[in-house]
């Protein structure tokens, strides 16, 4: 499987298809730290928002770089399970490296500051909530991208709609006043929680009940993802 997720990444890279989610996502970023400067957990928490279709739109891109029959192949040489696993793997990994320039942005333009008052956080508890935030909206991200892929759309048109349906649904249903928050992923309620203070003990249950919730979410999501890779075989 290893051959199959460096298959998938270097066709991502090779093509130049990586370059468009880095830099709408520099892009989005630029103008959101371009608006002042904030502690990092709260800085990095609107990062996470800002970062979750556009993670997912790169998923969607990368798992659409390889032609359909030599995914059919790849299915047919190493097995349906491991070919879908390949590239959700390779997909995480890219991922990833997004979220380290995330990561690292924000310092290089000033966008961000250390404790100034007695009531803000401590500079590393800021950057590891922020990492928290963004490590939330991963599998989420990742689940939605996979969802509008052509493998299981069908067509481009159809790929983009479920993405942008996706997208907007999880932001607008993760709203403080949304009738069923608990039908989008916890990246909304998290950068909220990340705005306002937080103690050892209310901090300890924020990361153990929004890890459940992002990993429930992404499950079913894959679940989906799965059934139908295997209904359109």
């Amino acid at each position: 499987m290893a051959a199959l997720v460096r298959l998938r990444l270097a066709g991502f890279l090779r093509t130049g298809r990586a370059l468009a989610p880095v830099l709408a996502g520099l892009l989005a970023l630029g103008v959101l730290y371009g608006g002042g400067r904030a502690q990092p957990a709260e800085a990095y928490g609107v990062s996470a928002v800002v970062l979750f279709p556009v993670l997912a739109w790169q998923t969607k891109i990368l798992l659409d770089v390889e032609p359909d029959v030599q995914r059919r192949l790849a299915g047919v040489l190493a097995g349906a399970a491991r070919e879908r696993a390949a590239g959700l793997l390779a997909a995480v990994l890219a991922a990833l490296g997004t979220v380290a320039v995330a990561l690292v942005f924000p310092w290089l333009v000033g966008g961000v500051t250390g404790p100034v008052g007695p009531g803000d956080r401590p500079l590393v508890a800021g950057v590891a909530l922020g990492l928290w935030a963004h490590l939330l909206a991963l599998p989420a991200a990742v689940a939605l991208g996979a969802l509008a892929s052509r493998a299981v759309t069908g067509s481009a048109g159809y790929g983009v709609a479920a993405l942008a349906v996706g997208a907007v649904g999880a932001l607008v249903l993760g709203l403080s006043s949304s009738v069923a928050p608990w039908l989008a992923p916890p990246v909304m309620s998290t950068a909220r929680a990340l705005t306002g203070p937080l103690t050892v003990t209310t901090g300890l249950v924020l990361t153990a009940w929004a890890l459940a919730w992002a990993l429930a979410w992404a499950a079913v999501a894959l679940a989906g993802y799965a059934w139908r890779r295997r209904a359109r075989a």
